[in-house]
């Protein structure tokens, strides 16, 4: 059973982060080097003495606070998530679920646009689960936490616990990979998904018969894992040894995490022109007070491992992430924003994807909840209006 939770982090936690702070030991740099070797120094220096000085935990803990949380133990695994209810009688269940580096916080912006009711009458009840290893869910302590089976705590968080037959479900990142699997796997209970991104691990498998714009993008996307995809890498590998330095010093997490928001947003070279000091310090400040970096890293190692045993199996024909060779039937649809890690062509997507809808935004990148709320919002109301619509017609006829 579901009982309130509210988050409260002792204030002998945030004193001793304000102290290890104050202590960082800073390393040198290349001289008028901008980000081009990773988190800039001076940006850096400042973020971190903000957040020893100036931010506010206490108040951006009683914003967080103001969102109904919960926790439940689903298949002895205990779950933070969020539980906004729409407007109206006839809500419509839907499930966010983020990504890395980020937490349930990516979502926070988006959740009012979606319970309030529209000129229709549309609504949303909105859940957003923490994963497991990320900020108020448990920490895993044995191998096998993958997308596959946090899909399965989700199904059941959603069915089980919440008692909707169906529903709707969003993701970005780890949220896409998670929510191609609700789709692959728990068929039944999904009226349709939406997603920011192609789950990462089709990029792994070469394509049969690819056309030009296929071979176009997978060059883009292996320039782009011998550019920018060493985190990954390592993450997938060996993450523990990583994640001893960034549990013990906030300055190295930091500039772990904040380097991604730089990259992969649509900043124009200026971070917070699209993200406050307070929203990324919120982000980080979670991280730091549940521990949950090095659990955090873990699912790339997880799914590392289930993505080589289906390419080794003689029975995948689509889908490296489903072991029966099958793409997903449930409707689908893709908002894609320009200054995202890399965007694929519309055929690419439709080998994995009964994609319904096809959306390229003018503007966002990567953590599109947090960057173009607003857009982000409308393309899911549109889509999911259209199934709704379309199922209620079918079933009249």
């Amino acid at each position: 059973m579901k009982h309130p939770f509210q988050i409260t982090i002792p204030s002998s936690v945030i004193d001793d982060l304000k102290n290890r702070l104050a202590a960082t030991r800073w390393t040198d740099e290349i001289e008028n080097e901008k980000w081009d070797y990773g988190t800039n120094k001076t940006y850096l220096k400042e973020l971190c003495l903000y957040w020893e000085k100036t931010f506010n935990w206490q108040k951006q803990e009683e914003y967080l606070n103001s969102f109904p949380q919960f926790k439940t133990t689903i298949n002895k695994t205990e779950i933070h998530f969020l539980y906004q209810k729409g407007e109206g009688q006839n809500a419509i269940p839907l499930l966010l679920t983020h990504g890395y580096p980020d937490s349930f916080v990516r979502f926070l912006k988006l959740i009012p646009l979606l319970t309030k009711a529209d000129e229709s009458g549309l609504s949303f009840d909105v859940i957003v689960p923490s994963i497991p290893g990320y900020g108020f869910s448990e920490i895993p302590t044995q191998k096998g936490m993958n997308t596959k089976k946090i899909a399965g705590l989700f199904a059941d968080l959603m069915r089980k616990e919440l008692a909707y037959e169906k529903f709707a479900a969003h993701g970005g990142d780890w949220g896409s990979s998670i929510t191609e699997q609700l789709a692959l796997y728990h068929e039944s209970s999904l009226l349709c998904i939406h997603l920011t991104d192609v789950p990462f691990g089709h990029g792994i498998m070469p394509l049969e018969d690819p056309s030009k714009s296929e071979e176009k993008f997978q060059k883009k996307t292996q320039r782009w894992v011998q550019t920018e995809g060493a985190y990954s890498a390592i993450q997938s590998t060996k993450p523990q040894s990583l994640s001893y330095g960034l549990n013990d010093s906030p300055a190295g997490l930091a500039g772990w995490i904040i380097e991604k928001f730089y990259t992969w947003s649509d900043n124009h070279r200026a971070l917070e022109s699209v993200f406050t000091k307070d929203e990324l310090l919120t982000n980080l400040t979670i991280y730091w007070a549940t521990q949950t970096i090095n659990s955090s890293f873990r699912i790339y190692h997880e799914e590392i491992q289930e993505i080589m045993q289906a390419i080794y199996n003689p029975l995948v024909k689509f889908n490296p992430l489903n072991k029966a060779g099958d793409k997903t039937k449930i409707p689908t649809a893709f908002a894609l924003f320009p200054k995202d890690i890399s965007i694929p062509p519309r055929a690419y997507a439709e080998r994995f994807f009964n994609v319904q809808r096809w959306t390229e935004m003018a503007a966002g990148g990567h953590f599109a909840a947090m960057e173009q709320p607003a857009l982000l919002a409308e393309d899911i109301r549109k889509f999911i209006a259209a199934v709704k619509y379309s199922i209620s017609t079918a079933m009249s006829e």
